[in-house]
């Protein structure tokens, strides 16, 4: 052991500049790796926090309506009516189904304005009555939309997905480029830890001929620089670690938490799981090209 230690410590001196390169690339792929896996872990609690409670708006004609299946000059008859809510409680994708009257969506509309101009503007014969549709599941929901716009007497269709969804497209794409970068950076990792292993088993090439000759098993002749490319990982992976905590606190716990408290942000545990996954990709990314670097020199 005490061989292998003086050949890892030895290792490590002559490749200061490439174990260093080899640390920092590691320390920003690993951070931007774990940065993806907790917006991932954001993007899905936001995702199905609003989803969960979406719900799919039916408005109903009024004498006044225009567009949908309204009539000029015509309000849903209440045939119409029951007719709405029947297909939308017998759609397979609908949970339950809300009717809104008039008179509570106007009392909604004065307690929601009361202290704007905008409430004497309307007055009760002016309100829709509505549909309020729950679903099974909230994604989908194109279906039932659908439906419900082809039904006589509805005036409009709205759902939160059409805002949303757009929005949940950007955090996605954001969340797969942040892993993308990541990923490219990795590759960079691996390669130079590769190169690093190879150049130094190049360098002891008649040494490790010689302890092939007498015998030393595999383990014993790669364990030096498994241990080189594994000091290499480990501190570029606790310093993304230590990158991703302070990240953490910075953004998430003194600003976004402070700033922005209706949405539900990931806690300590969302970003243990991420500093969890970038300590297993560190060893592993250290210890595959190490292997693959040092096959060679031990066919002799």
């Amino acid at each position: 052991m005490r061989h292998t230690l003086r050949e890892t410590w030895s290792g490590l001196r002559r490749n200061v500049s490439m174990t260093l390169a080899v640390i920092v690339t590691m320390w920003v792929s690993l951070s931007l790796f774990g940065a993806g896996l907790m917006t991932m872990q954001q993007v899905d609690l936001i995702k199905g926090k609003w989803y969960d409670k979406i719900e799919i708006s039916v408005f109903l004609c009024v004498e006044d309506s225009q567009g949908g299946t309204c009539e000029r000059g015509k309000g849903i008859t209440g045939a119409q009516r029951e007719q709405v809510r029947t297909t939308l409680e017998s759609n397979p994708q609908v949970q339950q189904v809300f009717y809104e009257s008039k008179e509570e969506a106007y009392q909604e509309f004065r307690k929601t304005f009361a202290d704007s101009p905008i409430l004497e503007s309307l007055d009760i014969d002016q309100m829709q009555d509505s549909f309020r549709v729950k679903l099974k599941d909230p994604a989908q929901y194109a279906g039932v939309v659908d439906e419900a716009q082809a039904l006589p007497g509805v005036q409009n269709v709205q759902d939160l997905h059409t805002v949303l969804d757009p929005l949940f497209s950007w955090l996605n794409a954001l969340k797969w480029a942040t892993i993308g970068m990541s990923s490219l950076l990795l590759l960079a990792a691996a390669l130079q830890i590769g190169n690093t292993i190879r150049m130094a088993a190049f360098s002891r090439r008649r040494e490790l001929g010689i302890m092939r000759l007498v015998g030393a098993s595999n383990l014993y002749i790669m364990l030096p620089f498994l241990l080189e490319s594994l000091v290499a990982g480990v501190v570029g992976a606790a310093l993304a670690c230590a990158t991703l905590a302070f990240g953490y606190w910075t953004i998430i716990v003194k600003n976004a938490e402070v700033s922005i408290k209706a949405l539900r942000w990931i806690g300590w545990d969302h970003a243990g799981i991420a500093m969890a996954g970038v300590a297993v990709v560190g060893i592993v990314l250290s210890i595959i090209p190490t292997l693959l670097a040092t096959r060679k020199y031990l066919r002799v």
